[in-house]
């Protein structure tokens, strides 16, 4: 069986505080550097219901409501972030040589990285310190060469990994 060099992380918070705000959703995709999908992760975490009514509020979560809505209203089916950390690091030992670099991939992935530390920090180890981050093909096309991929922001996870792995095969035909 092949083995995955890229883990594509995308995890759905409270916020983006990393000190105030916790993990509700997590979704991961094992891929080679040709970007072909090898295996795919998801899971719920359940979160303090108080703190999600204290922490998703304001101008993001109204534009985004139908996706605030289906967070709040899985919660209840989540698991302690404990257990999906466990998952996730037999995710990375069933599909990666643990040997080689694990390299975290996705969209701004040093926000989701910097949760990681703070929620899961034996997944955290896993990882190299090394990122691929889609928003910096996103910053050069637009900005420098006037390009623009449109992904869908839905703000699910797996959805939202599925889009840059997408972004990143758009940014990669430019390269051929």
């Amino acid at each position: 069986m092949k083995k995955a060099t890229l883990l594509w992380i995308d995890l759905e918070m409270t916020g983006l505080d990393p000190a105030k705000d916790k993990i509700l959703e997590v979704a991961a995709i094992a891929t080679d550097m040709e970007l072909n999908q090898i295996a795919t992760y998801e899971a719920i975490v359940k979160v303090n219901d108080e703190l999600i009514k204290e922490r998703m509020v304001g101008e993001f979560w109204e534009k985004n409501s139908n996706s605030r809505d289906a967070l709040i209203s899985q919660n209840a089916n989540g698991k302690p972030v404990e257990t999906v950390e466990r998952e996730l690091l037999d995710f990375i030992k069933h599909n990666f040589d643990t040997k080689n670099p694990i390299y975290l991939a996705g969209n701004s992935v040093h926000q989701d990285r910097k949760f990681i530390e703070n929620e899961m920090p034996a997944l955290n180890d896993k990882l190299h310190y090394s990122m691929l981050d889609v928003s910096a093909w996103k910053i050069y096309f637009e900005n420098a060469l006037h390009k623009k991929f449109a992904k869908p922001e839905n703000h699910r996870a797996l959805d939202d990994i599925n889009g840059s792995i997408e972004e990143l095969k758009w940014y990669l035909t430019f390269l051929k």
